[in-house]
């Protein structure tokens, strides 16, 4: 390291450091001492040399610091250790660790690093049981590690086999990758299921599909059968006839199911003479069956052209189970306890009293309403009921207006040049009179008279509180649909303004106070499950020291206990040791209002991806090699490669850092600072001074 001293100041500024030093000690030490001459001069060079110091550090004098290092040559041996290379890599570690005790010897610095990013240093100690291979993710992470570093070579021993992200053939790497093929390149003879494309969601009794792909390699000629299962109980059989070498066949099953939860399915291929591997024979599939659909409810005093658009809007989403009650045709009310996500009212309050009871008994259940005024409405009792928005109203008047969007409106998002075009559709029929807003209520669309821009609402939304209330002031919706697909031949801006409407209206909101649930839905067998814990006192603050009780029970019905103490250092709980399946949770802690329970479920799923492709890959890694700069090795060719690398070792590298920092900085000046005042006070108090 070589240390260099910089100055910011003039050179001749040290005259006046050094001045201001013999002056400071020749005033202090001019009177002749008790103690003698010599050792007043002594004393004297002390406080000088101090305050000569001081006055220098006051002048900011930097020292650069530079310090030069060697850099060796870099080779890193990637081993691909997943269950595909197996046999074949572990015949190839001993010249492995021979090839790296050479270049270690000749001056090269060599590593190890496999799949998960963990070095090794003894090539015996790697055990080949990845379940899948991610080669792009590993020579990225050695990219990371070696960022900056004199890495000159990376040697892959690998297969080809890639079935987890992307080839690292499509990617360009900063250094060189010479590729050591293992593996066999001819296919064996197997059957297997490739893929299985399904939904991961299913509604309740519903028909969803399951789609099992399968191929087979030089099994012409033989015949299996593929069998879809739940829990254990045959569901659908299909015959498989193998009518060429390579063959591939996509075979869709239909399923159903009555049971909620996610619910377990196997596919299965019957077993065929003479393949190698019956492991991929078998996939599990996983889908989460709902009865998520929001339930939403039309009720209307007559039949009506708006009911018919709304229908066609709702309907358009299939997340909605819609159910219509004309009032003037069936008496039937809907029941109220009926866990509606939406309810909306058209023309309800009306004069004739058809329905007016029931709104009560809504707004009870905290039912978000949607008031549709018409002419047959009663005004004053929808303004006590929606508690949103106030007609005041005489003579039953009615006037006709246009809608204008307000863009102060930021609750949801809408694309207010399109929304221009409602200034151009068919007017609606509104209570004429004076228009008052409720607290929390937002205006939505105003009405506009002719060419005339009013600030009273048509439209209002109120989200605020516990009720969720919206208010249309008009009917005529219908020629709105008709007007627009008239002019555009579509049907978007009208539609995506009540269907966001809709959706913000019966979106479900979760009030729980104890919430316990996994980071994923699903977890690889093996990975650690991880849970987040939140609970929340009154006013929904955070709060934590409670103990939690999670209950974690299998698809055998077989349950593990666990608890834990809630804390803000520790909001998670960590597991693992879980197998493969369905598992269902159940939590629990006693909060002040009494005990608070918080269930779920979640899935570990074993990713065998290795057993589908067994077939070596040496096109992409020629692929990679190639585009690297490096080369295409064999096993036998490992030897006589390692020595043209010794042969052609590359220069170490000189890195040389340098670092700047002001001499104050440094605490061994400060040390001497302090040594030197206390020495002149020592011999001072030694020799009787003060």
């Amino acid at each position: 390291m070589r240390s260099e001293l910089i100055f910011q100041t003039p050179y001749w500024f040290l005259i006046f450091c050094i001045a201001a030093g013999l002056l400071y000690a020749f005033l202090l030490y001019q009177p002749t001492a008790s103690w003698g001459k010599k050792w007043n001069y002594i004393l004297a060079a002390f406080r000088g040399i101090t305050v000569a110091l001081i006055c220098f550090l006051l002048l900011s004098p930097l020292v650069r610091k530079t310090e030069t290092s060697v850099d060796k040559a870099k080779i890193v041996f990637a081993i691909d250790d997943s269950e595909s290379v197996g046999a074949y890599g572990k015949a190839v570690m001993k010249d492995v660790a021979e090839a790296t005790g050479q270049l270690n010897a000749s001056g090269f610095e060599v590593s190890m690093e496999t799949l998960s990013g963990t070095s090794k240093t003894q090539p015996d100690s790697i055990r080949f049981d990845k379940n899948k291979t991610d080669l792009t993710g590993m020579l990225q992470s050695i990219r990371s590690n070696f960022e900056g570093r004199n890495l000159t070579e990376v040697i892959l021993v690998s297969d080809g086999i890639v079935n987890q992200g992307v080839s690292p053939a499509y990617n360009n790497f900063p250094f060189k990758v010479s590729p050591l093929a293992v593996g066999d390149t001819v296919p064996d003879l197997d059957i297997r299921i490739k893929d299985v494309v399904n939904n991961r969601i299913a509604y309740l009794g519903n028909e969803f599909p399951i789609r099992a792909e399968i191929a087979a390699n030089g099994l012409a000629g033989k015949a299996t059968t593929v069998t879809l299962k739940q829990n254990g109980r045959v569901i659908q059989s299909q015959n498989v006839a193998i009518d060429r070498p390579d063959f591939f066949k996509a075979i869709d099953f239909k399923a159903t199911s009555a049971q909620k939860g996610v619910q377990h399915f196997t596919l299965e291929i019957g077993q065929v003479s003479g393949e190698t591997s019956k492991r991929n024979n078998r996939r599990d599939v996983y889908i989460d069956i709902i009865d998520g659909k929001q339930k939403v409810l039309i009720m209307a005093l007559a039949p009506h052209p708006d009911i018919k658009s709304l229908r066609s809007v709702i309907e358009a989403n299939e997340n909605y189970e819609l159910d219509i009650n004309i009032l003037s045709i069936s008496t039937n009310v809907p029941a109220a306890t009926k866990p509606y996500d939406l309810v909306i009212l058209h023309q309800i309050p009306n004069v004739l009293g058809l329905g007016n009871a029931q709104i009560r008994r809504f707004i009870d259940a905290k039912t978000p309403l949607f008031f549709i005024l018409g002419n047959q409405s009663a005004v004053p009792l929808a303004n006590s009921l929606n508690r949103s928005l106030t007609i005041n109203t005489s003579n039953n008047q009615l006037d006709k207006v246009t809608a204008r969007f307000n863009p102060a409106f930021q609750q949801l998002n809408f694309d207010t040049e399109s929304l221009k075009l409602l200034e151009r559709l068919p007017p609606l029929s509104v209570p004429f009179g004076e228009y008052n807003l409720s607290s929390g209520t937002e205006t939505i669309l105003y009405q506009k008279v002719g060419t005339l821009n009013t600030s009273k609402p048509l439209l209002v939304l109120n989200t605020s509180g516990d009720h969720k209330v919206a208010v249309l002031a008009g009917e005529g919706l219908w020629q709105w649909r008709q007007e627009e697909f008239a002019q555009t031949n579509k049907q978007e801006v009208v539609d995506n303004l009540f269907q966001k409407l809709i959706q913000i209206l019966s979106l479900r909101e979760d009030k729980r106070k104890f919430r316990v649930y996994p980071t994923n839905n699903e977890f690889e067998a093996g990975e650690q499950v991880t849970f987040q814990t939140e609970i929340y006192n009154d006013i929904y603050e955070p709060i934590f020291g409670q103990e939690v009780k999670l209950d974690i029970t299998d698809e055998k019905g077989k349950t593990k206990q666990f608890t834990y103490t809630h804390s803000s250092e520790s909001p998670r709980f960590n597991m693992t040791g879980l197998q493969e399946g369905v598992y269902r949770y159940m939590a629990s802690t006693a909060l002040r209002a009494g005990q608070e329970r918080s269930a779920g479920q979640f899935i570990v799923k074993n990713v065998d991806l290795e057993m589908n492709n067994t077939t070596a890959d040496f096109g992409m890694l020629r692929e990679l090699a190639g585009r690297s700069g490096g080369e295409l090795l064999k096993p036998s060719s490992l030897a006589s490669y390692v020595q043209k690398l010794k042969s052609e070792r590359p220069a170490d590298r000189l890195d040389s850092s340098e670092e700047m920092v002001e001499l104050i900085y440094m605490k061994w000046l400060f040390f001497l600072l302090i040594l030197l005042l206390g020495a002149e006070w020592g011999l001072r108090k030694y020799h009787g001074g003060y």
